[in-house]
């Protein structure tokens, strides 16, 4: 009897990889993990210092605050446009000790992620600026905003810095590709960010 094997790599292949990627990117980095019950009893903050990250159990992202911005969460009801700076690093692939995958922050102010966010009773939901010059519009060709992208809008302040003691909402995320962008979820591996969020004028 002739059997065959086939040695084509499996989506659940492809997802033990990306868990045992992000495993050892939290090792590596000495990360300290924190329950999201363990967050909110922080004053939904985390200890910089200790390098603490937040686990989102629903979404599987991890999210460091840095900053939490100045101005105000946007309000139940409202949509808002915000403008979004970001470093990717592909950590699957070790590229976090190299360089950054892809990057808006250098080709600022035209190349921004620039989305209408809006607050539906503590869900966030957004689109891009369609036609207008933001980096995953123009990468990817789609409207539609990431939900890892989102997971801080609960939690941070945008605004704009109106003194020299203000800073922007700043963050650090570990974002699986089933919360990425396209092209993280076509070829499902997990992404590492620093970003920033402000608000759009």
């Amino acid at each position: 009897m002739a059997t065959s094997c086939n040695s084509e790599e499996t989506y659940a292949d492809k997802k033990d990889k990306e868990r045992t990627a992000i495993s050892q990117f939290i090792s590596d980095s000495s990360i300290v993990v924190i329950s999201e019950d363990q967050f909110a009893e922080q004053g939904y903050t985390t200890d910089v210092e200790r390098n603490e990250y937040v686990l989102f159990e629903s979404s599987g992202v991890y999210m460091q605050i840095v900053n939490g911005g100045c101005g105000s969460v946007i309000s139940n009801g409202k949509t808002e446009k915000v403008l979004m700076r970001y470093k990717e690093y592909d950590i699957e692939n070790d590229y976090y000790n190299v360089d950054f995958l892809s990057s808006n922050s250098y080709y600022t102010p035209y190349y921004l992620d620039q989305m209408y966010v809006s607050n539906t009773s503590g869900t966030y939901s957004a689109s891009y600026q369609a036609y207008s010059l933001c980096w995953t519009y123009a990468t990817e060709s789609s409207t539609t905003v990431p939900t890892g992208f989102l997971v801080p809008m609960k939690y941070v302040k945008i605004g704009r810095p109106s003194s020299a003691d203000e800073d922007v909402a700043r963050v650090k995320m570990i974002i699986p590709h089933s919360a990425g962008r396209a092209t993280n979820t076509n070829y499902v591996y997990p992404c590492y960010y620093e970003a920033t969020y402000e608000l759009g004028l």
